[in-house]
């Protein structure tokens, strides 16, 4: 057992190290100015905004949790792996995914007018301060990943005595953190996605003004929506993926090594995943130190540097770690174990550049859809989705490359530690897309405070990096969570083979296949739930802010200050009201189809979810910030720039494509895995139904 304690301990004091960082940080920040009394108050409203929103979601999702922290509590009277101790899991997992989701909101609402005044003194100190604000939010996600499956781990095992008990618990845990996930995700999306539709609508498409306007009633919930979407949403959902694959691969050792090789080298099987996320702690803090950029042209770059940096230092310290710490674990060299871990670093590496690739507007997919709109807004629709729906070969081509790769190197332990590797490169990943929200308001809130065009013209280079950021990310997020699936789905496989001799899964069995077909349908329903959701409650904005439009004339000519206030309570109602129903789909599904027509038919159901969930998830982040850089590109100058016809097709495109990339994609990935999680949680019951 000194493996296993030696490995807490070292998980603990890289989560304190992660998780004291941030705190340094925050508090760094906060002693800067944040500028004039306008920009205070602006920045006010938004932080105001912005934690009503977090608080009334939270508020809702804790009743759903509550009723299912009963069900698992009461359940153990039944089921042995249920009780006490699995539903005080879900209940901490839920705690953590949440806490990671609000300290990101809480970070990015103070650091974004502070960006703005810095703004003023150039773009590599405004640069240098968004980014480092930005990793904040990174760091505390990998470091509360890392502290919270290290304490309640050791809590697990101490309580329960077994490895078996206190995985079982961790399964709990897992759940926690998958269910806040989608939550945050769908909230946060149809929250900043309605505000932004419906401001865009009424303000630059019917009344002409430009975009971040003082005049325009719902751009104080625009910017509130770019935080608890972009940053809490983003944070709470990678999280989830960290924590879920970590202990998704830890399950899957269990199952692997126990049996065969005994106690002390399934410890260390269990314990390697987490160990890479505790060095990527490290990693991750000296790689935010090579970001900076000398000019405007230069800041994605700049961004890149910090990523590579950690890539490869993590690289090194991954080598010598595995050939100490995973020398004679199972039938596979050590070396092997480390080249699998590469795997998930060089994936990592390609989905970034690919998305960079079809979202950036240095290169050709942008630039066709930015073609495609001097001849119209159908044009510019359709070339945004032939752009979203080509996005999708080269992930899928790698993401399957890197799964045969791996299990090559070490068999589906291989693929697990492949993802955990990719998993443990959240932290420098999650610095780079909180500079996106935080950028964004910086913007924002120097058009609203009329500050100088120099300034602007130094959040607008940052913004404009900014969305590719946000981009890039995403598809780290939808590639990692497909790998997490895999080990998922691997581990579900293990559990009903291990609990019945009955049940083998073949494609060829007609129950396998329909379970494939059902579970394929899931993703498309719940992303049509998610786009009818922003949809409706764009169209209540809409109309509130033809209301004030009309009543008070004043209000474009800046003569009466609109009511920001009466448009965040209307979003922020409707996303909440909106967010329930698609959010049920991933729970219920596996409920009815798995309980009712059994194991065979459930398996089918999580890998038809994984597959069309993956190209559907990349296919609408992609595709939609390609229609928003494209419209970006217009504004820059290209094809008649702003006011022109081309520019008006743009915006179409990407109001349409702000629901995609935002919303329903996103939400996506963590709805994959609340499938995955939730069946490995019923296979108990799911056993005594049908043994």
């Amino acid at each position: 057992m000194n493996i296993f304690n030696d490995s807490i301990l070292l998980g603990l004091f890289a989560g304190i190290i992660a998780v004291l960082y941030s705190v340094i940080i925050t508090f760094w920040a906060l002693k800067h100015s944040d500028g004039t009394p306008k920009m205070q108050e602006i920045a006010a409203a938004i932080q105001e905004g912005a934690k009503a929103f977090l608080n009334r979601q939270y508020r809702t999702v804790a009743i759903v949790g509550s009723i299912i922290f009963l069900l698992i509590l009461l359940g153990g009277i039944w089921v042995p792996q249920f009780g006490i101790l699995t539903a005080a899991g879900f209940m901490f997992g839920a705690v953590l995914s949440a806490s990671a989701g609000y300290f990101g909101m809480f970070n990015a609402v103070r650091a974004n007018v502070r960006t703005a005044e810095i703004a003023k003194y150039g773009t590599k100190p405004a640069l240098q301060f968004a980014f480092k604000t930005g990793s904040v939010t990174g760091l505390m996600v990998l470091g509360l990943g890392v502290l919270g499956i290290s304490i309640f781990l050791y809590i697990s095992l101490y309580i329960t005595g077994t490895i078996s008990g206190a995985l079982d618990s961790m399964i709990g845990f897992a759940f926690g953190c998958s269910l806040i996930s989608v939550f945050a995700r769908l909230g946060g999306g149809i929250y900043t996605k309605a505000a932004d539709v419906g401001a865009d609508i009424v303000g630059k498409i019917e009344e002409g003004i430009p975009e971040d306007d003082p005049r325009n009633p719902a751009v104080i919930a625009d910017q509130v929506g770019d935080n608890v979407g972009d940053c809490a949403g983003m944070a709470a959902d990678v999280f989830e993926t960290f924590a879920v694959t970590i202990i998704a691969a830890m399950l899957l050792a269990y199952s692997i090594f126990f049996k065969s090789y005994g106690l002390n080298i399934t410890l260390k099987a269990m314990m390697y995943p987490l160990m890479l996320g505790a060095i990527a702690v490290i990693t991750s803090i000296a790689g935010i130190f090579f970001v900076g950029a000398a000019s405007k042209e230069k800041i994605m770059n700049g961004l890149y540097k910090g990523m590579l940096a950690t890539g490869i230092i993590s690289a090194i310290l991954y080598y010598f770690f595995t050939m100490y710490f995973m020398k004679d674990v199972g039938k596979y060299p050590a070396i092997n174990y480390y080249y699998a871990a590469l795997v998930g670093l060089f994936l990592t590496g390609f989905i970034i550049i690919i998305t960079d690739y079809f979202t950036s507007t240095h290169f050709y997919p942008v630039k066709s859809i930015a073609e495609a709109s001097t001849t119209g807004h159908a044009t510019n629709i359709i070339a945004g989705l032939a752009v979203g729906q080509m996005s999708t070969a080269l992930p899928v081509l790698f993401i399957s490359a890197s799964i045969l790769i791996s299990y090559k190197f070490a068999g589906f332990y291989g693929i697990a530690v492949a993802a955990s590797s990719m998993l443990s490169m959240a932290g420098i990943i999650i610095s780079v897309d909180s500079f996106g929200p935080i950028t964004d308001n910086a913007g924002g809130i120097a058009e609203m405070s009329n500050l100088s065009s120099e300034v602007r013209e130094t959040t607008d280079a940052l913004d404009a990096v900014g969305n590719t950021t946000k981009a890039v990310t995403k598809g780290y997020a939808i590639g990692s969570a497909a790998l997490a699936a895999i080990v998922l789905f691997a581990e579900y496989a293990k559990l009903i083979e291990k609990g019945s001799i009955h049940y083998i899964f073949l494609i060829s069995q007609p129950s396998v296949l329909a379970g494939l077909f059902i579970g394929a349908m899931f993703p498309f329903l719940f992303a049509s739930l998610a786009m009818k959701a922003v949809g409706k409650s764009a169209g209540e904005i809409v109309i509130e802010v033809r209301r004030q439009f009309k009543e008070m004339p004043g209000i474009k000519e800046g003569k009466t200050k609109p009511d920001y206030g009466k448009c965040v309570d209307i979003v922020t109602k409707s996303a909440l009201k909106e967010m329930i129903l698609p959010a049920l789909i991933p729970v219920l599904g596996p409920v009815i189809f798995g309980l009712f027509l059994g194991p065979q038919v459930l398996g089918g159901i999580l890998l038809g979810t994984i597959i069309s969930g993956l190209f559907i998830a990349i296919s609408m982040t992609s595709g939609g910030a390609a229609w928003d850089n494209a419209k970006k590109l217009i504004e820059s100058g290209a094809y008649g720039g702003k006011g022109s016809f081309a520019h008006q097709a743009a915006i179409t495109g990407d109001t349409v494509g702000d629901p995609y990339k935002d919303t329903a994609g996103p939400a996506i990935n963590p709805m994959i895995k609340v499938v995955n999680i939730f069946t490995i949680l019923i296979v108990p019951i799911v056993l005594i139904l049908w043994h």
